[in-house]
């Protein structure tokens, strides 16, 4: 009866936990067949607004959330989002909360999406501190945090995970190369085999990330602001 009611406990523990995605509105849909789900900021003028998901309660799974948006926002035809702030009774917005949030859905003419590029964003994991060097230079990422370096065409980048096993790559970016994103990670992280959402070129501790995913993590994770 005891462990009967230990088992209830975690269950129920779980699910007051759990985050879950809601479609909380849809003002039209679109007929597009777009796989990307890009992040918009001032792109939104001349997007075509459909509707809009809500995120409820926190999970540190990042990627299994961002692929249950991605299902909700391909199920009207989305192809970008913007993330919606919620605001005070004056108005001024209300400091972002990771366990409930609200992100815009628009389609947007892959065209008209603003060019991207000569930046390489580094996230940290969802749940532990991450040591990182770049060029011989050192940073500690909290968790859910994420580095935003400009880069300079032709310069080689070496990022090192500095540990005795750990990861080393090296980059050497193009004039109008196109951003460049990866998470730093010390646990095992299974990749996204359905191309969309997910995870991929993996080497070690340091992963490649899909962009759509990457720009969803830099919407719920907190930039970090660099020192000179």
């Amino acid at each position: 009866m005891k462990n009967l009611i230990i088992i209830v406990f975690a269950v129920f523990a779980q699910l007051f936990h759990a985050q879950n995605v809601y479609m909380t509105k849809v003002a039209k849909t679109h007929d597009n067949t777009d796989k990307f789900l890009y992040k918009i900021n001032e792109e939104t003028k001349d997007a075509e607004y459909l509707g809009e998901v809500e995120v409820q309660g926190f999970s540190k799974y990042d990627a299994e959330i961002f692929s249950l948006i991605y299902k909700k926002a391909k199920e009207i035809g989305a192809n970008t989002f913007a993330f919606k702030p919620f605001e005070n009774v004056d108005g001024s917005p209300v400091t972002f909360n990771p366990a409930n949030y609200v992100l815009n859905l628009y389609y947007l003419p892959k065209e008209k999406l603003e060019d991207q590029t000569g930046n390489l964003y580094l996230f940290a994991s969802s749940d532990k501190d991450q040591k990182i060097s770049i060029n011989k230079k050192d940073y500690t990422l909290a968790p859910r945090t994420y580095l935003k370096l400009k880069t300079v065409p032709g310069e080689i980048y070496t990022i090192s995970t500095k540990k005795l096993l750990g990861s080393t790559i090296k980059l050497q970016p193009k004039a109008g190369e196109q951003n460049q994103y990866f998470q730093i990670s010390s646990t095992k992280i299974k990749s996204d085999e359905s191309g969309v959402g997910g995870l991929n070129l993996k080497s070690g501790d340091i992963i490649g990330l899909e962009k759509s995913y990457a720009e969803f993590l830099s919407t719920i994770y907190t930039k970090v602001k660099q020192s000179n």
